[in-house]
């Protein structure tokens, strides 16, 4: 008798134990926010915005190698 693909990852131990990486929105958002970087594009007032918040919190930001310029 065949045994289903389910029960064979099951019976090797390869069932889903491991976390599938997340695609969702939320998660997409969240990285987003733990490594902020230079904008790529923006209104001129997202660029004052991200210039203001290089300056009040240096120690948060990622430096880029196009960014050191300045």
């Amino acid at each position: 008798m065949p045994i289903s693909p389910d029960e064979f990852l099951k019976k090797y131990g390869f069932d889903k134990d491991e976390e599938e990486r997340d695609h969702s929105l939320r998660h997409n958002a969240m990285e987003h926010a733990k490594h902020l970087k230079r904008p790529h594009a923006g209104t001129p007032h997202d660029w004052e915005e991200w210039e203001r918040y290089k300056q009040e919190h240096p120690d948060e930001v990622e430096e880029d190698d196009e960014d050191s310029n300045g």
